[in-house]
């Protein structure tokens, strides 16, 4: 690949790209692989079925966040 030959909008998708692809390497998923347990699932689906919802500032706020 010729960098010199690249736009300046690949350029920049190129290096986002590599950026990105490292901070995984760093950081990881320390879960990944793991299964759910059947509480957590149930617990999850039942979260999905339900209307409500919370703002970031609600969340926030319930943990004492400061934006």
């Amino acid at each position: 690949m010729d960098l010199s030959s690249l736009s300046t909008e690949q350029l920049k998708e190129l290096v986002q790209g590599l950026v990105d692809d490292r901070i995984r390497e760093l950081i990881g998923d320390p879960d990944l692989g793991l299964q759910l347990g059947d509480s957590l699932r149930a617990r999850l689906k039942q979260s999905l079925a339900s209307r409500d919802r919370l703002s970031g500032e609600e969340v926030a706020e319930r943990l004492g966040l400061r934006w």
